[in-house]
């Protein structure tokens, strides 16, 4: 997420937000000397901070060569501890460039992606591990979600947010990305095949990921339920693992005709085509997992009344489910992948990532009772929601 530092700072910049700061501050009566004296010490160290945010985004291409030299997965290959010259064995760099590698191993190191020991051994860190290639089939590997994020389309679309900010609602594009490519994002990756696939698979994978921690860690929210259906779910792979690991629960899958076209038939879920501002199948949960932040509040509350339809002849158990962020956590680091997104929906959709007071008045408008919220799914949360 470098670039959208990077695109952030570049934003404030092309806005003249600091300048207009200091004018409005002349205009006041001055503070006292000792408070607005700042030593050399502190310019030099601000100068510093001002270079890691101006560069953050080499942060996300470095990330994004080490994905394309897959060297997470060589690090795993060699037990999960290499030195530089045994790495280099196992990547397709030339020797010309070994210096190059070294160089870069520096960065992601301080980045935390990698570790260093002291005798100048990389090994992995619980981000890298994420980065390493399903060779087996064991676990969800994230590479390409990184990939398709720190991708041309997207960075395209980051350098048009300053723009796009400028412009009047009535005339402006509806997302920095339709300013850029033309089209809306979704749009985009129908037309363009391979972006289409790229997005596709990182979506697939990121499901994977999320189901493996869904069904290992939340599997009381499933209990009671006979029937499910996931709401924008893609290519199944999340109702696949509801269905497998909890048998009692028959699980659909609703998503647009071309999606349903391409999907095999395999008995463990089904695929029903259909549009979800218009009709979701009855069933006593609807699932809605990273759909809504991609929507405006008016889209939202269209969904989520469609989804109450769903599951009105089902109560008392009936209630829909929703993995999807709430914004404000008190982890730093995960508050600042939240703002991230943030921007990067921003960016994409009309859509945002939404604190609680924003769920609520969601839930509100589209008619329901009440609401729970578990927040353990790192920045994202599970909210169960009532009619």
């Amino acid at each position: 997420m470098g670039v959208y530092k990077y695109l952030v700072l570049d934003l404030i910049i092309r806005s003249n937000i600091p300048t207009y700061i200091l004018v409005q501050n002349r205009s006041m009566p001055p503070a006292p000397m000792a408070a607005t004296t700042t030593s050399s010490a502190e310019l030099l160290q601000a100068k510093a901070e001002l270079w890691c945010h101006t560069f953050a985004y080499l942060k996300s291409m470095a990330l994004q060569s080490a994905i394309k030299l897959a060297i997470p997965t060589a690090i795993h290959r060699c037990g999960g501890a290499v030195s530089l010259s045994e790495l280099h064995l196992h990547l397709t760099v030339p020797v010309s460039k070994l210096p190059c590698l070294s160089r870069l191993m520096k960065l992601l190191v301080a980045s935390g992606i990698f570790r260093e020991s002291k005798a100048s051994v990389y090994s992995l860190t619980p981000v890298s591990r994420l980065l390493v290639e399903d060779i087996d089939g064991g676990h969800a590997c994230l590479s390409q979600f990184t990939v398709m994020a720190t991708s041309p389309f997207h960075f395209g679309a980051s350098q048009c947010l300053a723009e796009w900010l400028k412009e009047d609602d009535d005339a402006a594009a509806e997302t920095p990305f339709m300013m850029a490519h033309g089209v809306g994002f979704f749009a985009y990756t129908g037309h363009d095949l391979e972006f289409g696939a790229l997005f596709n698979e990182a979506m697939g994978v990121d499901s994977r990921f999320m189901a493996e921690i869904l069904v290992r860690e939340c599997g009381d929210v499933f209990a009671g339920l006979t029937s499910l259906v996931d709401v924008g779910g893609g290519d199944g792979t999340t109702a696949r693992a509801i269905a497998k690991a909890f048998p009692y629960v028959k699980c659909s899958v609703l998503e647009l005709p071309q999606v349903v076209d391409n999907m095999p038939v395999d008995g463990v879920v089904e695929f029903v085509a259909g549009d979800m501002m218009e009709f979701v199948p009855p069933t006593d949960a609807v699932l809605l997992k990273f759909v809504l932040h991609n929507w405006s509040d008016e889209h939202c509350v269209r969904i989520l009344k469609r989804s109450k339809e769903a599951i009105s002849t089902q109560e008392p158990k009936g209630k829909v489910i929703i993995i999807d962020t709430v914004a404000g956590s008190a982890s730093k680091q995960t508050l600042e992948a939240q703002l991230l997104m943030d921007i990067c929906m921003m960016m994409l959709t009309r859509g945002e990532e939404r604190d609680e007071e924003k769920w609520h008045k969601l839930f509100l408008d589209a008619g329901f009772s009440r609401y729970k919220i578990n927040p353990i799914l790192g920045s994202q949360s599970l909210i169960e929601v009532f009619p």
